[in-house]
């Protein structure tokens, strides 16, 4: 064994070298990822990369070459990755101090870029949650606590993802989405105070519809009576002899039947001039 060894210790070196150089220059490249090669600092070529409704098995995954020492592997996720925010204080516009806190989803479509400017996948981590907490902070600034009850929280948050998605570009970076996952006021007596100045705004709002309500319902009465008294006035002169039964039988109706249910008896002289439609024209 020692002359074997002996006989052919360079050959045995020379091939354990290849066979170390061959392994060290073989990279595998799962679907899940995106290699980009870097020659000497500076990025060459990009293994398996990123492509928009690209069926798996067709994108370039698999075993992929390199020099060994002379050309190192950034490896890159391309699946939707996600960034969270750190929780922050925002001051809306009504002077509401809110307990904000967001994340962001977002993919790398551009890993030369992005090796370029960030060189990894945590700086751009790092500097998309900056972006992503002063974005927040200046687009809920210019809101009001109550926009974000409403509709209005969409246009909000359409226009965080908007220029996020700007600043992400940069990095060769796209944004998919951001959402708000609190934002509330801090417990406390600002809370409180928050609350009693929402009710009393309600109860405002509700005194000026009631009387709003008031006013167009005296209108209203003011206008049907004015049409009576004219539809009346026409009626009378008319005829005057039939305007005059009718109102007289409208107050023997009003006297009489409040009479009848208050069990009241109510005697009359028959010559009284009250009863004069009892008498006819004679």
């Amino acid at each position: 064994m020692e002359g074997f060894w002996e006989t052919h210790k360079t050959s045995i070196v020379a091939v354990a070298l290849a066979l170390v150089a061959l392994w060290s220059s073989v990279v595998v490249v799962p679907e899940t990822q995106e290699a980009v090669i870097i020659q000497a600092g500076r990025p060459d070529r990009v293994a398996n990369r990123f492509q928009p409704d690209k069926p798996y098995g067709e994108t370039g995954a698999g075993i992929v070459l390199r020099i060994p020492f002379y050309e190192r592997v950034e490896r890159i996720d391309k699946r939707v990755l996600k960034i969270d925010m750190e929780p922050q204080t925002v001051l809306s516009t009504d002077q509401l101090r809110l307990n904000v806190d967001a994340y962001a989803r977002y993919r790398i479509i551009d890993p030369v870029r992005m090796v370029q400017t960030a060189g990894t996948l945590p700086t751009v981590d790092s500097q998309l949650s900056q972006i992503l907490s002063s974005v927040v902070r200046q687009e809920l600034g210019r809101r009001s606590f109550a926009s974000l009850l409403t509709a209005e929280r969409g246009t909000t948050m359409a226009n965080i993802t908007r220029k996020l998605d700007e600043q992400a570009r940069k990095y060769g970076a796209q944004v998919i989405d951001v959402r708000i996952k609190q934002a509330d006021l801090p417990d406390g007596s600002p809370l409180i105070s928050a609350f009693r100045r929402m009710e009393t705004a309600r109860q405002q709002e509700a005194a000026t519809l009631r009387a709003q309500g008031q006013k167009n319902g005296q209108i209203i009465r003011a206008e049907a009576d004015a049409q009576a008294a004219k539809i009346y006035a026409e009626a009378y002169g008319k005829d005057p002899q039939f305007y005059d039964f009718y109102r007289a039988m409208q107050s023997y109706d009003t006297t009489f039947a409040a009479d009848s249910k208050s069990g009241s008896t109510f005697v009359l002289d028959p010559s009284n001039e009250y009863l004069k439609q009892f008498r006819g024209s004679r």
